[in-house]
């Protein structure tokens, strides 16, 4: 598939410069249909056993091509409804009091920083925020997690080298996976939690969760339901899955499950070390035309990602969307963001560009 195959399979680029990945990817229209056809069988015959079935196949499917792009085991990988809830998962599931500490960094998005305020709260754990930059530098004795995004959601900055760390590590990868190249082993984390519905397309209510092979039975799972359980006909003496799979979102729909599954497809269709390049490269031509242009570009590494300050992001953002350019503003910060995929093109930019005018 080349890049105009590619950008022929989202309907919305037919009329809308859609730079907004970040928040929610453009969805294929295989999508679309895999949900419908999943929907017009249920409304027709009932959802009964083949509805069930489809479900349990489908969920093999994702959990699959997850640990491939994760780089890890299938056996390590949950299935989630977002970023926010495999992060959840993991904060309520460590034995984490009074006395431990969790280092992070300034600036993170609410879906992390909510979490850990709760487990603050709940727990009386201690949250210390620094630069992501400087993230590795302030482990102390004290550290018990470190917990941070792979990719800024503000600037696209990668996270540094956290391999040599001695202590389990949360990476938020809600702009990571599907977006830049994701290897588990190589980043050094202990968990990676991240989201279906921002670079990999797929319906709101999808994600992931990689648990190292280590720590899978050290993370509690919280009320195992029956889609966790090993073997729910034995009752009360039902014992959580011996995989990852313990830590499944307790219920996702089969239709919900067949768009991810048609996203996916899409995508990997182009190729996955290709569809990283080609945004990558895309992101860093908006970049420096942003910055010919006059604009204040904040700083950013390889990513997809590109962010500006504005003196009004809110209006920016209103007016742009009203020439059919859809990206978003970053509440707090005095930035706009746009999200650039592969199967965006240079006409995307040249409309972003044309509609922001000057500085």
């Amino acid at each position: 598939m080349n890049p105009v195959d590619l950008r022929a399979r989202f309907p919305v680029l037919e009329h809308r410069a859609f730079l907004n990945a970040g928040t929610c990817g453009p969805l294929p229209a295989a999508t679309v249909r895999a949900m419908g056809e999943i929907l017009d069988l249920a409304a027709a015959e009932g959802r009964a056993q083949a509805y069930f079935e489809s479900m349990r196949d489908l969920r093999a499917q994702l959990r699959s091509t997850y640990a491939s792009l994760l780089g890890g085991d299938v056996d390590d990988v949950a299935l989630t409804t977002s970023t926010s809830e495999g992060v959840a998962r993991v904060l309520t599931g460590l034995d984490l009091g009074a006395g431990d500490e969790i280092l992070t960094a300034t600036g993170e998005h609410p879906g992390l920083y909510g979490p850990l305020s709760a487990a603050r709260a709940q727990r009386g754990v201690r949250v210390r925020a620094v630069a992501l930059g400087e993230i590795a530098d302030a482990v102390t004795e004290r550290t018990t997690l470190v917990a941070c995004s792979h990719v800024s959601w503000a600037d696209g900055t990668l996270v540094p080298d956290l391999s040599g760390l001695d202590i389990p590590v949360l990476l938020d990868g809600a702009q990571g996976i599907g977006a830049v190249g994701v290897d588990v082993g190589a980043l050094g984390c202990t968990f990676y939690a991240g989201s279906g519905q921002k670079w990999l397309c797929g319906p709101v209510g999808t994600g992931t969760l990689w648990i190292h092979p280590e720590w899978r039975e050290r993370v509690r799972a919280p009320g195992p339901a029956y889609l966790n359980l090993a073997d729910a006909g034995t009752g009360l003496d039902a014992a959580p899955h011996p995989t990852a799979q313990r830590h499944d979102a307790w219920a996702q729909s089969p239709e919900v499950l067949a768009g991810a599954a048609a996203s996916l497809g899409v995508l990997g269709d182009f190729g996955w070390e290709a569809l990283h390049d080609r945004a990558a490269t895309l992101a860093g031509a908006l970049a420096e035309a942003l910055s010919a242009n006059g604009f204040d570009v904040a700083t950013r590494d390889r990513t997809t990602l590109v962010s500006w300050h504005d003196p009004d992001p809110p209006a920016a953002r209103a007016r742009l969307a009203e020439a059919g350019v859809i990206i978003r503003d970053l509440p707090g910060t005095g930035l706009l963001r746009a999200s650039v995929g592969a199967w965006n093109d240079e006409s995307d930019l040249e409309r972003l560009l044309s509609a922001l005018g000057e500085p």
